[in-house]
C-alpha cells in the first residue's frame, strides 16, 4: 500500500516538475547566451548593434516558450478543477427546488479555499415514509473531513428508503460511520508493540439531524449533538428544546431511539436547518452572529422564499464576519407548499409554545374524557 500511494505521489508530482524544467532550461540559456553576447571580446566585424539583435530574438523565443508553458499549466489546471468540482457536486448533490410538495433551497461554504465541500453535509430525498432530511457535521473541516462526509451521506441515501422508522436510519448512519473509523485506523502506522492503533474515539465524531415531514406534514427529529432547526413562519423559533444524544462516534446509541413528535409544519411555515458554522461566526470583536435575529427579519415578509432566506442570511453572514470564514457552513431552508390535509392547518399550537417539539412518549400519552351519560 505504501508502495503504491509512494508511486502515485510522484506521478502527480512529475508533471509540476517538468514544467520547472521547461521554464528552467530556457531562461538559464538566455541568460547564457545574454552575457556571452555583451561581454564577449568584439571582433572587427561584430558591432553593439548586432549584439542587441541577437539578444532580443533569444529574448523573444524564451518568452514564447514560457508562455506555452504557462498556457499549458493553466489549462491542466482549468481540468483539475472540473474533476474536482464534479466530484463535489456527486457528494453533495444540487437539491431541487421542488420535492414532494416542498419548496428547498440550500447553500454551502467551506472554509478551505478552493474546495465547494468541506465538514458539512446535507440530503433531501422523498420515500414511501415522507420526505426524509439529513444535516451534519464532521469533525474538521475541508478535504481531511471528506472521507466521513461520503460515508455518511452514501448510507443515509440508502437507509432513507429502506428503514421504515428514523431509529433505523440512525443506526445504518452509526455503523457506516463506525466502518469509515476502522479504515482510518487501518492506514495509521502500527503503534508500539505491534497493536494496531485506536483511532475508535471520541476525537473523531459527526453531528447528525434526522427530520421525517410524513403525507400529513406532521415532523419527527431525532438529533445527535446537532443544532435544533428553526421553525419559520410568523418570525422564527426553535423547532424543539429537547437534550440530544450525542454525537456519532462519541457513545455507542441506546437501545431505545424514540424520535421527537414535532408537530406538523403547517402550509407556508418552513424549516430552516444549519450548522454550527453559522451560529459561531464571529466578527472582528469576537461577537457571536445573531442567527435568530437574521431569521425573524428574512422570514418578515410573506411569502416566506426558502431562496431568499438563504441569499439574506448567508450575505448578512458575509457581513458579519467580514468575509473571513473560519469553519464550514451549510444552510437549508424547507417550505411547506402543501395543501391543507383535512383540518391539519388549524391544529392548535402544542404545550410549550409554537415550534417546541413533545418527545415520543409524552406526544402518546392517553388524555383523559369525560364520562358521558349513562
Amino acid at each position: 500500500m505504501n508502495r503504491t500511494k509512494a508511486t502515485e505521489d510522484a506521478q502527480a508530482e512529475a508533471p509540476a516538475s517538468w514544467g520547472l524544467v521547461e521554464c528552467a532550461l530556457p531562461g538559464g540559456l538566455l541568460t547564457a547566451v545574454i552575457t556571452w553576447e555583451l561581454t564577449r571580446p568584439a571582433a572587427d566585424r561584430d558591432d553593439l548593434l548586432s549584439r542587441i539583435v541577437n539578444c532580443v530574438v533569444f529574448l523573444l523565443v524564451v518568452a514564447y516558450l514560457l508562455i506555452r508553458v504557462r498556457r499549458r499549466a493553466a489549462r491542466e489546471l482549468r481540468e483539475v478543477k472540473a474533476v474536482a468540482r464534479a466530484a463535489q457536486e456527486v457528494l453533495i448533490r444540487t437539491l431541487p427546488p421542488r420535492l414532494d410538495g416542498l419548496a428547498l433551497s440550500a447553500r454551502q461554504l467551506s472554509a478551505s479555499r478552493g474546495a465547494d465541500v468541506g465538514g458539512d453535509l446535507y440530503e433531501v430525498v422523498a420515500t414511501a415514509y415522507g420526505v426524509r432530511v439529513v444535516i451534519g457535521d464532521v469533525r474538521g473541516h475541508g478535504l481531511p473531513a471528506i472521507g466521513a462526509v461520503a460515508a455518511v451521506l452514501g448510507s443515509f441515501r440508502e437507509a432513507a428508503h429502506d428503514e421504515a422508522g428514523l431509529d433505523g436510519v440512525l443506526r445504518r448512519l452509526d455503523r457506516a460511520h463506525q466502518r469509515h473509523l476502522r479504515e482510518l485506523a487501518r492506514q495509521e502506522p502500527p503503534a508500539a508493540g505491534g497493536q494496531e492503533p485506536d483511532s475508535l474515539s471520541g476525537e473523531e465524531f459527526v453531528t447528525v439531524l434526522l427530520l421525517e415531514i410524513g403525507a400529513d406534514a406532521e415532523v419527527r427529529a431525532l438529533n445527535c449533538g446537532h443544532p435544533w432547526p428553526y421553525r419559520l413562519g410568523r418570525g422564527a423559533a426553535r423547532l424543539a428544546s429537547g437534550e440530544p444524544l450525542p454525537p456519532l462516534g462519541a457513545f455507542p446509541l441506546p437501545a431505545d431511539l424514540l424520535p421527537y413528535q414535532c408537530g406538523p409544519l403547517r402550509p407556508g411555515e418552513a424549516l430552516f436547518l444549519h450548522t454550527d458554522g453559522a451560529e459561531d461566526a464571529r466578527d472582528s470583536a469576537g461577537r457571536f452572529f445573531a442567527l435568530e435575529e437574521a431569521l425573524a427579519e428574512a422570514a418578515a415578509g410573506p411569502p416566506l422564499s426558502p431562496a431568499a432566506v438563504v441569499r439574506q442570511v448567508h450575505a448578512a453572514l458575509l457581513r458579519h464576519t467580514g468575509g473571513r470564514i473560519t469553519d464550514d457552513m451549510a444552510l437549508l431552508v424547507l417550505r411547506n407548499d402543501r395543501p391543507p390535509v383535512g383540518d391539519s392547518s388549524r391544529v392548535p399550537a402544542q404545550p410549550g409554545g409554537p415550534g417546541l417539539c413533545r418527545s415520543w412518549v409524552s406526544a402518546r400519552e392517553p388524555t383523559t374524557h369525560a364520562p358521558g351519560p349513562g
